[in-house]
């Protein structure tokens, strides 16, 4: 077992463009256990885009996708969203769940900055 510490992002992987396979593809490589989500919702945002003659879900979910790459290309990075997400869900007082949103927020936006989508997915 190696005590080598953690890489702060995924060495060769670059943030691959918004389209499905190029996501699945990253996903397979930096959280295989997410690929079943993956085809779950992509499969839904499919239908949905079909049943409303739209490709807004579509463009949801390659976004989500896209910025959910980012964050896991950085395994420091998702841990502490993972933590912060647990935490938020634990903390009482008012200021903690706003720092801990606040911090959440600015991981997501640089997540989304890293994917190309402006203002935290937003278009």
């Amino acid at each position: 077992m190696s005590t080598a510490p953690e890489p702060a992002h995924q060495p060769g992987l670059p943030q691959p463009a918004a389209r499905a396979e190029e996501l699945r593809a990253a996903l397979s490589r930096i959280a295989p256990d997410a690929v079943a989500t993956f085809d779950a919702e992509r499969a839904e945002a499919v239908a949905r885009a079909r049943q409303e003659v739209s490709s807004a879900p579509m463009r949801r979910f390659l976004r989500q996708w896209a910025v959910h790459v980012a964050v896991e290309r950085h395994p420091r990075q998702a841990a502490r969203l993972r933590f912060l997400e647990a935490r938020a869900g634990e903390v009482t007082d008012l200021a903690q769940a706003q720092a801990i949103a606040a911090e959440i927020g600015q991981i997501l936006d640089k997540a989304a900055a890293e994917a190309g989508l402006p203002h935290g997915g937003e278009s």
